[in-house]
Protein backbone atom coordinates (compact mmCIF):
# COMPACT_ATOMS: atom_id res chain seq x y z
CA UNK A 1 0.00 0.00 0.00
CA UNK A 2 1.45 3.53 -0.92
CA UNK A 3 1.74 6.16 1.52
CA UNK A 4 2.94 9.41 1.54
CA UNK A 5 4.88 10.41 4.93
CA UNK A 6 6.23 13.88 6.35
CA UNK A 7 7.73 13.58 9.73
CA UNK A 8 5.09 11.93 11.68
CA UNK A 9 2.26 12.51 9.52
CA UNK A 10 1.49 9.09 6.52
CA UNK A 11 -1.20 9.27 4.44
CA UNK A 12 -2.92 6.38 2.34
CA UNK A 13 -2.77 7.02 -0.70
CA UNK A 14 -5.56 5.83 -3.41
CA UNK A 15 -4.81 2.27 -4.10
CA UNK A 16 -5.16 2.16 -8.14
CA UNK A 17 -2.20 -0.32 -8.68
CA UNK A 18 -3.76 -3.50 -7.06
CA UNK A 19 -3.95 -6.64 -8.91
CA UNK A 20 -7.29 -6.85 -11.37
CA UNK A 21 -8.10 -3.47 -10.41
CA UNK A 22 -8.85 -2.31 -14.29
CA UNK A 23 -9.37 1.50 -14.73
CA UNK A 24 -12.20 2.09 -18.04
CA UNK A 25 -11.99 5.74 -19.20
CA UNK A 26 -15.49 7.16 -18.84
CA UNK A 27 -16.85 10.33 -20.80
CA UNK A 28 -18.89 11.62 -17.63
CA UNK A 29 -18.56 11.45 -13.17
CA UNK A 30 -22.51 10.52 -13.45
CA UNK A 31 -22.46 7.05 -12.25
CA UNK A 32 -25.23 4.83 -12.47
CA UNK A 33 -27.02 4.86 -9.12
CA UNK A 34 -25.30 7.34 -8.31
CA UNK A 35 -22.17 5.21 -8.16
CA UNK A 36 -18.64 5.61 -10.63
CA UNK A 37 -15.96 3.04 -9.35
CA UNK A 38 -12.90 1.94 -11.86
CA UNK A 39 -12.81 4.79 -13.75
CA UNK A 40 -10.67 6.85 -15.58
CA UNK A 41 -12.06 10.68 -16.70
CA UNK A 42 -9.64 12.39 -18.52
CA UNK A 43 -9.25 15.74 -20.50
CA UNK A 44 -12.85 17.35 -20.40
CA UNK A 45 -13.39 21.12 -20.57
CA UNK A 46 -16.55 21.34 -19.03
CA UNK A 47 -18.42 24.82 -18.25
CA UNK A 48 -20.47 23.56 -15.39
CA UNK A 49 -19.55 20.93 -13.10
CA UNK A 50 -22.43 19.56 -10.48
CA UNK A 51 -22.70 16.57 -8.82
CA UNK A 52 -24.52 15.40 -5.95
CA UNK A 53 -25.32 12.73 -4.28
CA UNK A 54 -22.53 11.09 -6.01
CA UNK A 55 -20.35 8.18 -4.69
CA UNK A 56 -16.54 8.42 -6.71
CA UNK A 57 -14.77 5.24 -6.46
CA UNK A 58 -11.04 4.07 -7.37
CA UNK A 59 -10.42 6.12 -10.13
CA UNK A 60 -8.09 8.79 -11.41
CA UNK A 61 -9.29 12.24 -12.55
CA UNK A 62 -6.64 13.95 -14.90
CA UNK A 63 -6.58 17.46 -16.93
CA UNK A 64 -10.45 18.09 -15.67
CA UNK A 65 -11.53 21.73 -16.12
CA UNK A 66 -14.41 23.77 -15.37
CA UNK A 67 -15.44 27.05 -15.15
CA UNK A 68 -18.01 26.51 -12.41
CA UNK A 69 -18.08 23.86 -9.72
CA UNK A 70 -20.22 22.22 -7.06
CA UNK A 71 -20.33 19.73 -5.56
CA UNK A 72 -22.78 18.18 -2.63
CA UNK A 73 -23.37 15.24 -0.79
CA UNK A 74 -19.82 13.76 -2.58
CA UNK A 75 -18.63 10.19 -0.93
CA UNK A 76 -14.71 10.09 -2.91
CA UNK A 77 -12.74 6.76 -1.79
CA UNK A 78 -9.46 6.00 -3.94
CA UNK A 79 -9.07 8.79 -5.72
CA UNK A 80 -6.30 10.77 -7.83
CA UNK A 81 -7.04 14.10 -9.01
CA UNK A 82 -3.97 15.61 -11.36
CA UNK A 83 -3.84 18.42 -12.82
CA UNK A 84 -7.27 19.76 -13.00
CA UNK A 85 -8.58 23.35 -12.70
CA UNK A 86 -11.93 23.55 -10.75
CA UNK A 87 -13.01 26.97 -10.79
CA UNK A 88 -15.16 28.39 -9.09
CA UNK A 89 -15.08 25.13 -6.83
CA UNK A 90 -18.27 25.31 -4.38
CA UNK A 91 -17.97 21.86 -2.28
CA UNK A 92 -20.48 20.82 0.73
CA UNK A 93 -21.20 18.14 2.89
CA UNK A 94 -19.13 15.52 1.57
CA UNK A 95 -16.70 12.60 3.18
CA UNK A 96 -13.25 12.18 1.23
CA UNK A 97 -10.73 9.29 2.21
CA UNK A 98 -7.26 7.87 0.38
CA UNK A 99 -7.45 10.92 -2.11
CA UNK A 100 -4.89 13.10 -3.70
CA UNK A 101 -5.16 16.16 -5.45
CA UNK A 102 -2.06 17.06 -7.46
CA UNK A 103 -1.14 19.96 -9.41
CA UNK A 104 -4.61 21.29 -9.12
CA UNK A 105 -6.24 25.03 -9.52
CA UNK A 106 -8.25 25.15 -6.66
CA UNK A 107 -8.35 28.87 -6.45
CA UNK A 108 -11.52 30.49 -4.76
CA UNK A 109 -13.23 27.66 -3.38
CA UNK A 110 -15.83 27.32 -0.93
CA UNK A 111 -15.65 24.25 1.32
CA UNK A 112 -18.36 23.45 4.29
CA UNK A 113 -18.47 20.72 6.19
CA UNK A 114 -16.06 18.92 4.46
CA UNK A 115 -14.27 15.51 6.06
CA UNK A 116 -11.02 14.18 4.74
CA UNK A 117 -9.25 11.09 5.99
CA UNK A 118 -6.12 10.43 4.38
CA UNK A 119 -5.96 13.04 2.20
CA UNK A 120 -3.22 14.66 0.09
CA UNK A 121 -2.91 18.07 -1.75
CA UNK A 122 0.31 18.35 -3.46
CA UNK A 123 1.60 21.43 -5.75
CA UNK A 124 -1.77 22.59 -5.50
CA UNK A 125 -2.75 26.79 -5.76
CA UNK A 126 -5.10 27.12 -3.21
CA UNK A 127 -5.39 30.72 -2.77
CA UNK A 128 -8.08 32.93 -1.91
CA UNK A 129 -10.39 30.42 -0.18
CA UNK A 130 -12.39 29.00 2.14
CA UNK A 131 -12.85 26.30 4.43
CA UNK A 132 -15.74 26.37 6.76
CA UNK A 133 -15.77 23.43 9.37
CA UNK A 134 -13.27 21.64 7.43
CA UNK A 135 -12.19 18.19 9.50
CA UNK A 136 -9.54 16.25 9.14
CA UNK A 137 -10.69 13.33 10.71
CA UNK A 138 -7.73 10.91 9.91
CA UNK A 139 -3.95 12.66 8.44
CA UNK A 140 -4.35 15.05 6.03
CA UNK A 141 -1.10 16.94 4.52
CA UNK A 142 -0.99 20.13 2.33
CA UNK A 143 2.54 19.83 0.41
CA UNK A 144 4.03 22.51 -1.47
CA UNK A 145 0.78 24.44 -2.00
CA UNK A 146 -0.21 28.17 -2.06
CA UNK A 147 -2.85 29.42 0.34
CA UNK A 148 -2.18 33.08 0.35
CA UNK A 149 -5.13 35.17 2.04
CA UNK A 150 -7.07 31.49 2.39
CA UNK A 151 -9.42 31.17 5.77
CA UNK A 152 -10.42 28.27 7.82
CA UNK A 153 -13.44 28.85 9.95
CA UNK A 154 -13.89 26.31 12.99
CA UNK A 155 -12.08 23.86 11.17
CA UNK A 156 -10.74 20.77 13.07
CA UNK A 157 -7.44 20.03 11.79
CA UNK A 158 -5.78 18.44 14.59
CA UNK A 159 -4.54 15.23 12.31
CA UNK A 160 -3.35 17.66 9.55
CA UNK A 161 0.42 18.94 8.36
CA UNK A 162 1.15 21.83 6.22
CA UNK A 163 4.69 21.59 4.53
CA UNK A 164 6.24 24.07 2.59
CA UNK A 165 3.82 26.07 1.72
CA UNK A 166 3.07 29.80 0.99
CA UNK A 167 1.01 30.75 4.08
CA UNK A 168 0.60 34.88 3.21
CA UNK A 169 -2.10 36.13 5.20
CA UNK A 170 -3.82 32.73 5.42
CA UNK A 171 -6.14 33.39 8.29
CA UNK A 172 -7.29 30.76 11.02
CA UNK A 173 -10.82 32.27 12.78
CA UNK A 174 -11.41 29.75 15.68
CA UNK A 175 -11.57 25.85 15.35
CA UNK A 176 -9.30 23.18 16.75
CA UNK A 177 -5.73 22.94 15.72
CA UNK A 178 -3.85 21.06 18.43
CA UNK A 179 -1.43 18.87 17.05
CA UNK A 180 -1.25 20.78 14.00
CA UNK A 181 2.25 20.51 12.32
CA UNK A 182 3.10 23.41 10.93
CA UNK A 183 7.25 23.07 10.61
CA UNK A 184 8.86 24.06 7.07
CA UNK A 185 6.89 26.98 6.74
CA UNK A 186 7.12 30.81 7.10
CA UNK A 187 4.82 31.79 9.16
CA UNK A 188 5.21 35.20 9.94
CA UNK A 189 1.85 36.20 7.91
CA UNK A 190 -0.26 34.53 9.35
CA UNK A 191 -3.68 35.99 10.84
CA UNK A 192 -5.94 34.60 13.66
CA UNK A 193 -2.83 33.36 16.02
CA UNK A 194 -4.84 32.84 18.88
CA UNK A 195 -7.19 29.92 17.75
CA UNK A 196 -3.57 28.10 16.91
CA UNK A 197 -3.51 26.93 20.59
CA UNK A 198 -0.86 23.75 20.74
CA UNK A 199 -0.06 23.90 17.28
CA UNK A 200 3.89 22.08 16.41
CA UNK A 201 6.31 24.49 15.69
CA UNK A 202 10.07 24.24 15.34
CA UNK A 203 12.29 26.77 18.04
CA UNK A 204 12.89 29.17 14.62
CA UNK A 205 9.48 29.58 14.12
CA UNK A 206 9.24 30.99 17.26
CA UNK A 207 10.26 34.90 15.51
CA UNK A 208 8.38 34.41 12.74
CA UNK A 209 5.30 33.88 14.98
CA UNK A 210 6.04 37.16 17.08
CA UNK A 211 6.37 39.17 13.41
CA UNK A 212 2.98 38.08 12.56
CA UNK A 213 1.61 38.26 16.08
CA UNK A 214 3.26 42.31 16.04
CA UNK A 215 1.01 42.88 12.64
CA UNK A 216 -2.19 41.16 13.60
CA UNK A 217 -1.74 43.47 16.77
CA UNK A 218 -1.22 46.48 14.51
CA UNK A 219 1.68 47.48 17.43
CA UNK A 220 3.56 50.79 17.11
CA UNK A 221 7.28 50.57 18.00
CA UNK A 222 8.29 53.53 20.29
CA UNK A 223 11.61 54.36 18.23
CA UNK A 224 9.38 55.19 15.15
CA UNK A 225 7.24 57.62 17.03
CA UNK A 226 7.86 61.58 17.00
CA UNK A 227 8.51 62.55 20.42
CA UNK A 228 8.53 66.51 19.76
Amino acid sequence: MDTRTIRRTIVTLPSLNEPGLYLSNVTSLQGGRGRLAEFHYADADLRDLDLADTHLLDGRITGLKAQRTRWEKLRIDSVEFTGCDLASLQWTDSKVSRTVFRDCKLMGATLEDVTLDNALFENCKIDYSTFTRLRAAGPVIFSKCTLRETTFTAADLGAALIDDCDLRLTEFDGGKYRGLDLRGNDLSQLRGLASLKQVVIDQAQKLQLAEALTAELNITFGEDLDDK
